[in-house]
């Protein structure tokens, strides 16, 4: 029992102990090669991270392989180094669908995307990165691609005020062009499924996007992909500091809803910016 109950703890992403900084540290170079010669990084804003842990707020994009991710993790892990702990909060359906690729992941520090995993790596003294938006959002349509959208979600909103961390926002722009997503058909599986369809190796995958995209050409469904080689911009911004904390703003709806409308209007703005600045 004990060995079942150890294996299911530290595998499928309810610990923070599988986070291997040697192994972060082999993958430098490869991350490198990736930012300077492929995706041609240009970031900005690192000087706005504060000291003492902070919770990392990212708009997704780019597919599966959502390479403005392990981009900004590369930025950070070069500024900051390993002894900076931060912990990446991932989609659970990844552990069902693949397992090679979440052992990896935490390895670089992924946990399951849980209010508990985010709880104690704060608590731990680790700082959180989120993708509030989560599939919806990093497979958005192509006609979305310069929109914030966090798909109406709030949680990250109510781990900041209970834990009276700062927001750090963290966008990108030019990953969505990595791949192109035409629509998303979801619905319309959705009430195949209903009718007796089984789901791909049983898993709701919450999105089916229609996408070109390599290796497949055309794609249907949330296949992993290869990303193309666009110039991804990245930006850090000023952290966003509420003027309530505490369990009972985090129970007020009034006030939630008004601190995620300041966080998704403000990186709208720097979104906007950044576009601005990446066509000149």
């Amino acid at each position: 029992m004990f060995k079942l109950k150890h294996l299911q703890t530290t595998n499928t992403g309810w610990s923070l102990d599988q986070r291997d900084p040697r192994f972060i540290e082999s993958m430098m170079p490869i991350l490198g090669l990736l930012y300077n010669c492929y995706f041609r990084v240009q970031t900005s804003g690192w000087e706005n991270v504060p000291d003492g842990k902070i919770l990392v707020v990212g708009s997704h994009n780019g597919g599966l392989a959502s390479p403005d991710t392990s981009m900004m993790l590369y930025d950070w892990l070069r500024r900051f180094s390993v002894e900076r702990q931060i912990y990446g909060l991932m989609h659970p359906k990844v552990w069902d669908v693949f397992p090679p690729a979440a052992e990896m992941a935490m390895k670089a520090g992924a946990v399951r995307a849980h209010p508990k995993m985010a709880y104690k790596a704060l608590r731990a003294g680790a700082s959180v990165l989120v993708y509030p938006g989560g599939a919806e959002d990093v497979f958005r349509p192509h006609a979305m691609r310069d929109k914030i959208y966090f798909a109406e979600r709030r949680g990250f909103i109510k781990l900041a005020l209970r834990e009276n961390v700062p927001i750090v926002p963290a966008i990108s722009w030019g990953s969505h062009d990595t791949l192109i997503v035409l629509a998303d058909m979801y619905e319309i599986m959705q009430q195949f499924h209903k009718m007796g369809m089984p789901w791909l190796l049983g898993v709701d995958p919450l999105v089916f996007p229609i996408y070109l995209g390599l290796p497949w050409g055309l794609a249907f469904g949330p296949l992993p992909n290869i990303p193309l080689p666009v110039t991804i911009y990245t930006r850090v911004c000023p952290p966003i500091v509420f003027a309530r904390y505490g369990k009972e703003a985090a129970s007020d709806r009034t006030y939630v809803d008004e601190c995620y409308e300041l966080v998704r209007s403000k990186m709208q703005q720097e979104l906007d910016s950044l576009i601005q600045q990446a066509n000149h």
